[in-house]
């Protein structure tokens, strides 16, 4: 009976990473769509929000390319790719941190209607993504923090709408500046959790 039960959790584990596997390529395809588009679209925009929510997408894009590489390897490997995603988060936040101050001293005004209406379409697209990956939010360090990315993404659409209707109000750069500045905070904290989680599964895989 106990044989028969384990043969039925792995064959719910082999499926699961087989679904895992179809929708990461979904959004790795959504993710490279969108970072082409938005990107062209910040420097037009002249918005710092937007270029690193771009950015965001790239990073994204590779990571989950790695998450693929990484699937069916051990926990040991798929911690390491983690870690490695984790510390890219990282250096993104602190990116941005760098480009919000650049920005600011320029003293330029982004363009709110290319700012709204690419906020509007990267949010649907991250919200599709995050839908999609909601059913394994739960799993290993490599499915958190693809759940986490593509949820701290949608967050970080949510602002930069915010943003634009705030330059639109006031005629000035600083809510750019302001959601930069949380995107970045998110990028942190969630680096901060996933390395967290893949230092722990190292450990356990050493042991």
């Amino acid at each position: 009976m106990s044989g028969c039960c384990d043969h039925d959790d792995i064959d719910e584990v082999v499926l699961q990473v087989k679904s895992f596997r179809i929708v990461l390529w979904v959004v790795l395809l959504i993710n490279g769509i969108m970072f082409v588009a938005e990107f062209s679209s910040a420097f037009f925009a002249g918005s710092v929000s937007l270029q690193a929510d771009a950015l965001d997408f790239l990073g994204d894009t590779v990571t989950y390319a790695l998450t693929l590489m990484a699937l069916g390897f051990s926990l040991q490997v798929k911690a390491k790719v983690a870690m490695f995603k984790g510390l890219s988060l990282g250096l993104l936040g602190l990116w941005v941190y760098g480009q919000m101050l650049y920005y600011l001293m320029q003293g330029r005004v982004p363009s709110f209607e290319i700012m709204g209406m690419m906020g509007v379409i990267a949010f649907f697209a991250n919200l599709f993504s995050a839908v999609l990956l909601y059913r394994f939010r739960v799993g290993d360090s490599n499915m958190q923090s693809v759940w986490l990315c593509s949820r701290n993404d949608a967050i970080g659409n949510l602002a930069i709408i915010v943003a634009a209707s705030g330059v639109f109000a006031t005629g000035a750069g600083w809510p750019d500046f302001v959601v930069a500045s949380i995107m970045a905070s998110l990028s942190v904290t969630a680096s901060y959790r996933i390395i967290r989680l893949a230092r722990e599964e190292l450990k356990e895989s050493l042991a």
